[in-house]
């Protein structure tokens, strides 16, 4: 996967008003809607279930990008594939038997994918990077839309493409929080080629703007 994909997150939208969120994501040239999944135990918000899943999917075709961030996220796999789930991630912070989720996902038909903290090196997933279709570097501390990127963390990005390349393997990542132009930039030159973003979207003034910047870094360099 070598052009910049843009998810954009449900999180930072009117929740009144989530299907007219959607189809502005459609017709901003997004690549996938972004359906963050929290409990309020795992990060300190809530936010929406299956049943929302299910409702925007029957408006649009854009694949859904699903970010469990739940304890036991096992709980909620089935739900959510049955939902129409695209793609499902979940944290290895948040469970144990991450192998076995994968592959409930995956033999669903499915793409897995596997996320972490800021605070998780990148070698507590390593021996699961075989059976992963996506990697999501969490850029914040999971929990609210609005805050600033964490410089350090595209530490973990270059870590990951590195490990990419040298072992042949085919994942995509994906870098979540305080994504913008600006950090967006800094993100894909470090290896990332997908782009959670929120509140950058739902606040410009010229949000499809905001989406064909991302989708053209591919190959520009940065300072970083």
């Amino acid at each position: 996967m070598q052009t910049c994909l843009v998810a954009l997150s449900l999180l930072s939208a009117d929740f009144s008003e989530m299907g007219r969120a959607v189809r502005l994501m459609e017709s901003s040239g997004a690549d996938w809607v972004h359906l963050d999944v929290m409990d309020g135990r795992f990060v300190p918000n809530l936010t929406f279930g299956p049943k929302m899943a299910a409702d925007l999917r029957a408006i649009t075709s854009l694949p859904f990008d699903v970010h469990l961030m739940t304890e036991e996220p096992e709980r909620l796999l089935p739900a959510f594939i049955e939902a129409g789930a695209n793609w499902i991630t979940f944290h290895v912070e948040a469970t144990v038997h991450c192998h076995r989720h994968l592959e409930t996902i995956r033999s669903a038909g499915a793409r897995a994918g596997i996320a972490i903290v800021p605070s998780t090196p990148v070698s507590a997933i390593e021996e699961l990077l075989p059976d992963v279709d996506l990697v999501l570097v969490m850029t914040v501390d999971p929990g609210f839309g609005g805050q600033s990127l964490i410089p350090s963390c595209l530490d973990k990005v270059r870590r990951l493409r590195d490990l990419r390349r040298d072992r042949g393997f085919g994942f995509a990542i994906s870098v979540d929080g305080g994504i913008n132009g600006e950090t967006a930039a800094a993100a894909a030159t470090a290896g990332a080629n997908v782009f959670v973003m929120g509140s950058a979207f739902f606040g410009s003034a010229s949000p499809a703007a905001e989406v064909a910047a991302i989708k053209s870094l591919r190959g520009k360099p940065t300072r970083v």
